[in-house]
């Protein structure tokens, strides 16, 4: 699973970097803060690749987009004008079953994106010193401190009935896949990362991504993951600050990881 994340990466700067359009302030009308515990709902920055809209036959570009944490398929309903009904919370979407699940099936074909990420938190329930158990947060992140970046997929849901007055809403999951290497000590799940080397093929507009890309990584694709046990904190999601990321005393982790 990967229910909750930290990003700390600046829309203009990630722009720059990636040699990318920066269309977060059409998506939301303000800017993106960093973000220390990014939960479901959340509007999220992603990674797509598109042709202009006004030059179809352009070559498509890079493109940095601001869309909601949690998937809503393009025919869900309107709980009221504008508003999609409330479902299930499709943060996540399994990998090895996306390609054939009604909810991701369209997407997977033509609408793939990328999740940035500082890193990603689960959590080990430990013993307590009072005897109740305890659920210890870790963060996974690259040992180098560079940037992660998730495969994920996206959807447009319009309310229909508005005809057209109604706006785009857009949404997005992260791809999990089976933990490896030692980040099965912290769950049997994680998101699926996606290299460099790969980034054409998975967000290609215009053809389905090799299937290939959908598979577990190898252990050694994950070995400069860092597992370290940070605050509990992190626990609520009103928390919120740098601070989350501290870690915390090794003894905390250490029942679980060794």
């Amino acid at each position: 699973m990967c229910g909750r994340y930290a990003t700390t990466t600046n829309p203009a700067t990630l722009a720059v970097e990636l040699d990318a359009l920066d269309e977060t302030s059409a998506d939301t009308g303000k800017g993106f803060d960093p973000n220390y515990n990014v939960a479901p709902t959340n509007q999220v920055l992603t990674v797509v690749e598109r042709h202009d809209r006004d030059h179809p036959q352009d070559p498509a570009t890079l493109r940095i987009r601001a869309m909601r944490w949690g998937l809503i398929p393009p025919w869900s309903k309107a709980a009221e004008p504008g508003i999609p009904a409330k479902g299930k919370p499709l943060f996540n979407a399994r990998a090895d079953k996306a390609a054939t699940t009604a909810s991701f099936r369209d997407a997977v074909k033509k609408r793939r994106c990328l999740v940035p990420m500082d890193g990603w938190y689960e959590w080990v329930t430990e013993p307590g010193g009072s005897g109740k158990a305890v659920k210890q947060p870790f963060f996974m992140s690259r040992a180098d401190g560079e940037r992660l970046y998730m495969a994920g997929l996206w959807s447009v849901w319009r309310d229909r009935s508005l005809g057209d007055e109604a706006k785009p809403l857009l949404s997005c999951t992260i791809l999990t896949t089976d933990a490896v290497g030692d980040l099965t000590k912290v769950h049997d799940r994680m998101p699926l990362p996606m290299s460099r080397a790969h980034w054409d093929a998975w967000l290609d507009p215009d053809h389905p991504a090799p299937e290939e890309l959908l598979e577990t990584p190898r252990p050694e694709d994950v070995s400069d993951i860092l597992i370290r046990p940070v605050p509990l904190l992190v626990n609520s999601v009103r928390n919120n600050g740098p601070e989350l990321l501290d870690t915390v005393d090794e003894q905390a982790g250490q029942i679980s990881l060794i």
